[in-house]
């Protein structure tokens, strides 16, 4: 049944209801939209004009003026370097660990196999802040402070949340599949890397995802750990910024907050289909 024969078939009551969620759901969106909209023209803007009011959210002129002192004034190119490796590392580290874990958890029999999963799962209820200092000094110890190592080492290895996600995940593949390989001679990291990976791309999207926005927006962990000007990564340069002679030049900060949100959200639009789908059958909505 196609959408337009079920609106007809709707009361009115029905359509006055869906009607008014769709203009709720118009006032949410466009509540998130409105500020983005606004930093992108701001960054397009001369300064004189940042304060019109009321406000132009179509800049005249246009001008990337501000882009330019972006990358010429301060290092923010090396900044994107540096949170594209970093970014991809963890997110390709953490997708290879996270998935290995889900693999042994969810199809794999061994004793105690729930007790520790149930432990590892424990560990999300810890905030991240209570162990900054015990990692720092790990990190210290080995001598990795300002050094990429700090960036990627502490959370390369898999996390809790990404071993779940993939577990409810793999544990939705039929089990035929698995014993079908095992009779054509299959080991069981063959099975995982032929046969559960490649259909549980949604899910390995999902988390691929998650990882990746949270190491490209992460700015604690970085300015705890990075002293020197030219390993910081793009989320810390953008707050340096703020902290620097630009603090009161708005459209060099809107076009610096501009840079940093682009990739993203473009990542996101590219895989939203991905996105949706690993969410819905992991369980997790």
């Amino acid at each position: 049944m196609d959408y337009a024969h079920h609106f007809r078939r709707l009361s009115s009551v029905g359509k006055l209801v869906l009607a008014l969620g769709y203009i709720v759901l118009l006032f949410v969106a466009a509540t998130c939209l409105i500020p983005l909209v606004w930093m992108m023209a701001t960054s397009l803007k001369e300064y004189s004009k940042v304060f019109t009011y009321p406000p132009e959210f179509i800049p005249n002129p246009v001008t990337f003026a501000n882009y330019q002192k972006l990358f010429t004034v301060v290092p923010f190119l090396n900044y994107m370097i540096n949170t594209i490796f970093v970014a991809s590392t963890v997110t390709v580290s953490q997708v290879l660990f996270s998935s290995l874990a889900a693999y042994s958890f969810a199809r794999l029999e061994w004793r105690g196999r729930d007790a520790i999963f149930m432990a590892y799962l424990g560990t999300m209820m810890i905030p991240g802040q209570v162990t900054l200092i015990s990692q720092y000094v790990i990190i210290s110890r080995f001598r990795m402070v300002d050094t990429y190592a700090a960036l990627i080492v502490p959370v390369m290895f898999g996390s809790a949340f990404g071993t779940f996600l993939l577990r409810q995940f793999f544990m939705t593949l039929p089990k035929e599949l698995e014993d079908a390989a095992r009779i054509d001679g299959c080991g069981k990291l063959r099975i995982y890397g032929q046969i559960v990976l490649p259909l549980s791309k949604p899910a390995v999207v999902t988390l691929a995802i998650f990882v990746f926005l949270w190491q490209w927006n992460d700015m604690m962990w970085p300015m705890i750990v990075i002293n020197s000007m030219h390993m910081r990564p793009l989320a810390l340069g953008v707050t340096m910024l703020a902290s620097s002679k630009f603090s009161t030049d708005w459209a060099v900060l809107m076009a610096g907050a501009t840079v940093c949100v682009s990739p993203v959200i473009i990542l996101y639009m590219s895989a939203q289909r991905f996105f949706i789908e690993g969410i819905a059958m992991s369980g997790m909505k």
